[in-house]
C-alpha cells in the first residue's frame, strides 16, 4: 500500500469516527463541528483520488478554521449559554487530537518521501488541513473543560484584581 493510499484509509477511519462522534455529541454546535470536518476528510479523499489517477486536485475554497469561525458565528447564542459537556465529548475530543497528531506526521513523513510533485503538493496540503483540525478540537476542548479561562485567554482580556 502506497502512501496516498494509507492516506485514504486514515481519512476514511477518521470520517468514520468524526461521524460516531457528532451521533453522540448532545452539543448541537459540537455536531456541526465534527461534521464539517468529515466534510474536509471526505474532501481530501477525493483529492487523493484524482492524484492517484495523475488528474489534479485543488484544494479546498475555504478552510477547516474559516468553516469553523464560520460555523460558531451562526450559532453565537448556542455557544455563550453554559456549555455543559460530558466526560465521553471531552475523551472524544482527546482522541480526535491524538488522532490529527499521528495523521500530521504520517503525512509530514509522505511529503519528504513523494516522488512527484503533485503528490508532495497534495501531502503539504492536508498537513495544512489536519493542523487545521488539531487546533479546533484543541480550542473546543479548552472552551469545554474550563470556558470561563478560555474566554479570557481568546478575547485576551487582562484580569485586573
Amino acid at each position: 500500500m502506497n502512501a496516498i493510499e494509507m492516506a485514504m484509509e486514515m481519512e476514511q477511519e477518521a470520517i468514520d469516527f468524526y461521524t460516531k462522534c457528532a451521533g453522540k455529541t448532545n452539543n448541537p454546535v459540537g455536531k456541526k463541528m465534527f461534521l464539517s470536518i468529515v466534510e474536509d476528510e471526505k474532501y481530501h479523499i477525493a483529492c487523493a483520488t484524482k492524484v492517484t489517477q495523475g488528474q489534479k486536485f485543488k484544494p479546498a475554497e475555504t478552510t477547516p478554521l474559516q468553516d469553523m469561525k464560520m460555523i460558531f458565528e451562526q450559532n453565537k447564542e448556542a455557544m455563550l449559554q453554559r456549555v455543559s459537556s460530558t466526560t465521553d465529548e471531552l475523551e472524544a475530543l482527546e482522541m480526535a487530537m491524538k488522532m490529527e497528531e499521528e495523521t500530521i506526521k504520517f503525512y509530514q513523513k509522505a511529503t519528504t518521501q513523494a516522488t512527484n510533485p503533485a503528490e508532495k503538493a497534495f501531502f503539504e496540503c492536508l498537513i495544512k488541513d489536519e493542523e487545521d483540525h488539531f487546533a479546533i478540537f484543541q480550542n473546543t476542548y479548552s472552551f469545554l473543560s474550563d470556558t470561563g479561562n478560555w474566554f479570557m485567554w481568546d478575547e485576551h482580556s487582562i484580569v485586573e484584581g
